[in-house]
C-alpha cells in the first residue's frame, strides 16, 4: 500500500513544488457561531491572511473596525499598526487560555493566536506532515456517507502550535484532504471536524477553497450543527 503521507504530499502539488515558495496570501471571509461566543463576531469576517510556509507565523488584517494587523508565532502575538506600532501584545499566549471554555470570550491578540495557528496548520496541510518532530500513523479506513476515506492519525511535536497533540487527517482515494479532527485545547478540548472543499490549483499546489468546521460527537460522526466555524478562501497568492 502507497505510503499515505507520500500519497496525500505528490496529489496535493509535490513537496519540492511547496518548497520554492515562501509565503502563502490569501483573502478570508469567515463565519459560524465561534466568533459570537467569543465576542468578537465581525472582526476577522472579511480580511486578509499572510502565511510564513517556512516558519510558523502569520498576520491578519485589517482587526475591524480598525486597520490593525497581527503578528502571531507560537511564544508571542502581537496587534499593531499599519505603520508597526505594536497596540497589545501577548508573550507566551497559549497560558492565556487556562480554564478557558467554549462560551469564555477573547481578547484581540487572543484571535489572532487562535487564528493565527489555525491558519498556518490548514494552509500547510498536508505538507505540515513532513516537518521535522511531526510523526503519523495510518489507522483503519473510515466510512461516510458511501466513500471511503484513509486516515493518518498525526502527533505534533510541543513547538508547534496547534489544536491539539493529537489529530486526525482524512484522505480520499486520490490522497486529497477531506476531513481533519482534533480537539481545541484553548477552549475547553472541545471536539471538532474540519471538511475541506472547493480546491483550486494555484502555482501547481493544490488549495482549499471552502472549509466548514463542525463539533465532532463521541461515535466520531460530526453533528450537523451549529456551524462553528465557516471559512471561504480567494485571491491566493505564492511568493
Amino acid at each position: 500500500m502507497t505510503d499515505l503521507v507520500d500519497l496525500a504530499i505528490e496529489a496535493h502539488g509535490g513537496l519540492n513544488r511547496f518548497n520554492q515558495f515562501s509565503f502563502l496570501t490569501a483573502r478570508l471571509h469567515q463565519g459560524g457561531v465561534l466568533w459570537g461566543l467569543k465576542g468578537k463576531p465581525t472582526v476577522l469576517e472579511n480580511c486578509s491572511v499572510k502565511v510564513d510556509l517556512k516558519r510558523e507565523w502569520v498576520s491578519h488584517w485589517p482587526f475591524a473596525p480598525t486597520q490593525h494587523r497581527s503578528a502571531f508565532t507560537p511564544d508571542r502575538v502581537a496587534i499593531e499598526t499599519p505603520e508597526g506600532t505594536v497596540v497589545e501584545e501577548l508573550i507566551e499566549p497559549r497560558h492565556s487560555f487556562e480554564g478557558y471554555r467554549m462560551e469564555t470570550p477573547w481578547s484581540d491578540p487572543q484571535v489572532a493566536y487562535f487564528a493565527g495557528y489555525t491558519m498556518w496548520t490548514y494552509l500547510t496541510s498536508p505538507f505540515i506532515l513532513k516537518r521535522p518532530g511531526v510523526a503519523s500513523k495510518e489507522l483503519e479506513p473510515w466510512h461516510e456517507n458511501g466513500k471511503t476515506w484513509r486516515r493518518l492519525h498525526v502527533t505534533f511535536p510541543h513547538e508547534i502550535a496547534t489544536h491539539s497533540t493529537e489529530q486526525t487527517f482524512y484522505f480520499d482515494e486520490t490522497g486529497i484532504l477531506v476531513r481533519h479532527d482534533y480537539e481545541v485545547d484553548i477552549q475547553g478540548r472541545n471536539a471538532a471536524a474540519r471538511y475541506l472543499s472547493d480546491y483550486v490549483s494555484v502555482e501547481g499546489i493544490l488549495l482549499p477553497g471552502k472549509m466548514r468546521i463542525f463539533p465532532r460527537g463521541s461515535d466520531n460522526i460530526a453533528l450537523a450543527e451549529p456551524l462553528i466555524v465557516s471559512v471561504d478562501l480567494s485571491d491566493f497568492r505564492f511568493e
